[in-house]
This record gives structure tokens, sequence and C-alpha cells, in this order.
């Protein structure tokens, strides 16, 4: 089975920051800080590149629907988002894709 991936820029990184802090501000943490952080770069890193700046300006409905979504149907396992979810922010690119992002 192929590894999970975790590799992001540095500038991805700062805005997982800002959305983590966020998400906690809001109380959107379920699980805890650090899972959460690893699923929004596992998304980004496995099939589903995000604007994680996008994300970071949005307003709190739209905001809340990614980072819930995302923590409800990724697979730790695979890094892969699950029933057909595909977030508001990922980018254009992925849209009208196929099947799991």
């Amino acid at each position: 089975m192929a590894k999970v991936k975790f590799d992001i820029s540095d500038e991805d990184r700062k805005y997982v920051n800002v959305i983590i802090n966020r998400a906690c501000a809001l109380k959107l943490v379920a699980i805890d800080i650090q899972s959460s952080r690893m699923d929004l770069i596992a998304t980004h890193a496995n099939g589903c590149p995000m604007d994680f700046k996008r994300m970071a300006e949005a307003d709190d409905f739209n905001f809340a629907h990614d980072f819930c979504g995302i923590a409800n149907r990724i697979d730790r396992t695979t890094g892969k988002l699950t029933l057909c979810f595909l977030p508001r922010f990922a980018r254009k690119q992925n849209r009208g894709s196929e099947g799991t992002v």
C-alpha cells in the first residue's frame, strides 16, 4: 500500500496553521489539533490540492463545510477523500473529477 504523503509548501503550511487556529476559535476541532492539521495536509498532498488561502479567508459557513467535510470524509490510510466529497476550496483543476478525489 502506498504511503500517505505530507509534503506541502511553506506558504501552504502557513495557511494550514491559520485554518487550524480559526477552527479552534470556532470550536470545530473534534479530534485534536495535530490530527486536524494532518487531515488538511494529507488532503492537499494526496490528490485534492486545496486553495488554503481562499479557505482561510472564507465566511464561517463555507469554512466549516470544508473543514468538517475533510475531517469526516478523509481516509487516513490513503490521504484521499471518500464518498465523492469535494471541498469548496479545492483548487479549480480538481472540479469535475470522477469518483474519489
